[in-house]
């Protein structure tokens, strides 16, 4: 069973794409923030920890170990705002007193360095405490050092600042969604000139697009101008070719009236066979016109492959015409494709080929290459050429639209509309060995 899933909009898609990546990638932020946080405040307390004991240190080696000799206490306590211990084998010091439980341990083991005691329940002491400590000798007497800090106080003022870095975190948030929505509404701001512009023409009140795009939005404004001209093309030659066609049968039709409503004379050879003629130039203008009618011209999205109706043609009119050699030459991708209708690449090729190999003595070269954006057609005979003073001539249309022109062979007329009609060029030179070069250029 199909699923049929509603079209979502630009703007929706953007919101559900932007919003909640801007709110994770926040979160994550925060998440960082609180364990860089942690990390950087035990490391902070370690730190301040160690100096306290290095102080306390050479405080006590000052006094030749005389720990009675130091002020302690709340001296010290109200110095460092740490608990501290001094341990030596005639008494121990410990401030202050109700951290005694925690400290006492800690002198009793052979480590020095840092200490985390967690879970204790002691009555007016913390339950989770940073300890350092260590143990020197002094004139060969073993002192043990240790100053610790409440890690509760310290987590309880890193809450608070996590917290509020969460609401500053809910506040950019916020913030950050009216930016993404006010930048989605100022950037879909030419999509809804577009659409402006779109109905303007619609309604008849312009005849091309002409909005400031940015850059992105600029190809398809080009591809609808392009189409645009491309319609205009197409019934601009429907209108061409319905009067060309009445102009040209009105003339034969008026003639052979006369001649059937001439009951006084009768229809003899002669009659006949200026009836016929009549009748043939019609049929030749109905061709020439049906003919015209099947140039598609430029079209969005329609291309053909050049290797492949190279090929094919060369492959057909080496058995038209059996006596003479015809060979292609091309630089292109096996895959390569040209913006260009496959029934009007097979009348540039077919006419430039069906013409060289009429006029050729022995051999006809195809050139298919591409450079610079432009497709290039090179068709060179070996034939007796045309005059420097005809070369402008050739490919010329006369009055009448049957498709022959002087000069070098038939259509050449009609590769120079088709040509024109994709903004191309093409050009008449004589070849190296005396033969005629045309030279064919399109945009692609």
């Amino acid at each position: 069973m199909t699923m049929f899933k509603k079209t979502t909009s630009v703007k929706s898609a953007l919101l559900t794409l932007l919003l909640p990546a801007g709110i994770g990638l926040m979160a994550l932020a925060w998440l960082v923030h609180g364990l860089l946080l942690d990390r950087m405040s035990r490391e902070f307390v370690e730190s301040r920890l160690k100096d306290e004991v290095a102080f306390l240190e050479h405080q006590i080696r000052s006094s030749d170990g005389n720990v009675d000799a130091l002020q302690t206490g709340d001296y010290f306590q109200e110095m460092f705002h740490h608990a501290f211990a001094i341990h030596s084998p005639t008494q121990t010091t410990i401030s202050p007193d109700s951290w005694a439980p925690l400290l006492e341990p800690l002198i009793n083991t052979d480590r020095d360095g840092t200490f985390r005691v967690s879970g204790a329940k002691e009555l007016n002491a913390p339950s989770d405490i940073l300890a350092y400590r260590k143990a020197f000798r002094v004139n060969d007497t073993p002192m043990v050092v240790i100053v610790s800090e409440d890690l509760g106080a310290l987590k309880r003022s890193q809450a608070e600042l996590h917290a509020w870095t969460a609401i500053v975190s809910i506040l950019l948030i916020l913030m950050l969604a009216g930016v993404i929505w006010f930048g989605i509404n100022f950037s879909m701001r030419p999509v809804v000139s577009l659409k402006t512009a779109l109905k303007r023409l619609q309604v008849g009140e312009i005849s091309r697009i002409d909005v400031q795009a940015p850059e992105e939005f600029r190809p398809l404004v080009q591809q609808l101008n392009q189409l645009l001209d491309s319609l205009d093309m197409r019934l601009e030659r429907s209108r061409d070719a319905l009067a060309n066609l009445s102009h040209s049968v009105k003339t034969p039709i008026s003639a052979l009236r006369q001649i059937l409503e001439d009951t006084s004379r009768p229809l003899d050879n002669d009659l006949r066979h200026q009836m016929a003629a009549r009748l043939g130039d019609l049929d030749k203008q109905l061709e020439a016109e049906m003919r015209r009618s099947r140039f598609a011209g430029p079209q969005i999205g329609k291309s053909a492959y050049p290797l492949k109706q190279a090929r094919d043609l060369l492959w057909m009119l080496g058995r038209l015409y059996p006596e003479k050699s015809f060979e292609m030459s091309s630089s292109l991708p096996e895959e390569s494709r040209w913006p260009i209708e496959e029934h009007d690449l097979n009348e540039i090729l077919g006419n430039l080929l069906d013409n060289a190999g009429k006029w050729s003595s022995r051999c006809v070269e195809l050139s298919l290459s591409q450079n610079n954006g432009l497709a290039r057609i090179v068709v060179t005979d070996d034939g007796q050429g045309v005059k420097e003073n005809e070369l402008t001539s050739l490919g010329q249309r006369g009055l009448r639209l049957d498709e022959q022109t002087p000069g070098h062979g038939l259509g050449l007329a009609v590769v120079r509309e088709i040509i024109g009609r994709y903004g191309g060029h093409i050009r008449f030179s004589a070849a190296s060995d005396g033969g005629l070069q045309v030279i064919v250029e399109i945009s692609s």
